[in-house]
């Protein structure tokens, strides 16, 4: 949903950002029609750490409520191009990926709703690393054998496959098949 937000104050420190905003204006050109004597919500952002889930920021979130299981899009890089390549040219491959397996499942329903203009702000990617174009390839087969759908980038004229990059999973159906892999740092 889109909306515009007017920040009234921000602060930051090395460990966290505080961020006070209220809502401005309601959402346009999503169908809503809002009355024009309804309120505007004003809320607060307190934001800890990148790594911080929303929940723990959020003192409002009953600990008795499971959350949803997060819609989550796994990129994994090669670490012999990472230390050898430029730094832009690594981070061009995977988002060549990421968006190709996107597009190329623009229909399947977790897609939808990865990419839906309420969560289009709140994507959840996960960059991990492989040593090499042998464990690229062989998670890619991992991948196929386990039916997750995904993107093995080639980087073409070279024919080298330089990353891949899953479709939007449910976290719960996907991470098993990378657990063994290394943050990307």
């Amino acid at each position: 949903m889109a909306c515009l937000v007017a920040p009234l104050r921000c602060t930051s420190s090395h460990s966290h950002l505080t961020l006070s905003f209220s809502i401005s204006k309601p959402p346009i050109g999503f169908g809503a029609k809002l009355s024009s004597n309804a309120a505007v919500p004003t809320s607060r952002l307190v934001r800890n750490s990148m790594s911080q889930p929303a929940a723990e920021a959020n003192s409002d979130t009953s600990k008795s409520e499971t959350p949803p299981d997060v819609l989550v899009q796994y990129v994994v890089l090669r670490r012999d191009l990472i230390d050898t390549w430029p730094t832009g040219s690594v981070v061009t491959q995977g988002c060549h990926a990421s968006v190709s397996a996107i597009w190329s499942h623009k229909d399947d329903p977790h897609t939808l709703q990865y990419c839906s203009p309420e969560n289009i702000d709140s994507m959840h990617k996960v960059t991990l690393e492989v040593k090499g174009e042998p464990q690229i390839l062989n998670l890619s087969e991992k991948l196929t054998a386990g039916g997750i759908a995904h993107k093995l980038w080639i980087e073409q004229p070279e024919n080298y496959p330089t990353c891949l990059a899953t479709k939007p999973y449910p976290k719960s159906v996907v991470s098993a098949y990378f657990k063994k892999l290394k943050l990307c740092k």
